[in-house]
């Protein structure tokens, strides 16, 4: 059995993002069972090279992707979303400014 080296690559490449999302035992899940056995079941030998081989790489790459989005779009909800109102501040901090600490105060005296 010949396993392609772009095959290997895509296999790898999903196991990773399974570990990502699932973290250390993603090899009990259903999803990692599944992606295996059709990996095992669309292995690549000397006699044997149709289309089934090559749609079945094209899925596989299409899924990696999705799962690599997938968590690139979480990153960057978690990073961006808004966290509800903020405090006066808070807001003047994001914009670097200090409010006054006492009434007629400039703001950076203490």
């Amino acid at each position: 059995m010949a396993v392609s080296s772009s095959s290997l690559r895509v296999f790898r490449g999903i196991l990773k993002e399974l570990r990502a999302m699932q973290g250390q035992h993603y090899k009990q899940s259903l999803a990692y069972n599944y992606v295996t056995d059709q990996f095992r079941k669309n292995l690549l030998t000397g006699e044997r090279y149709c289309r089934a081989q090559q749609e079945a790489h094209h899925a596989s790459q299409t899924y990696m992707c999705l799962l690599e989005s997938s968590r690139n779009h979480q990153l960057l909800h978690n990073l961006y979303h808004g966290k509800g109102e903020r405090g006066q501040e808070e807001v003047a901090g994001l914009v670097g400014l200090r409010l006054p600490t006492q009434p007629g105060g400039k703001g950076w005296e203490k």
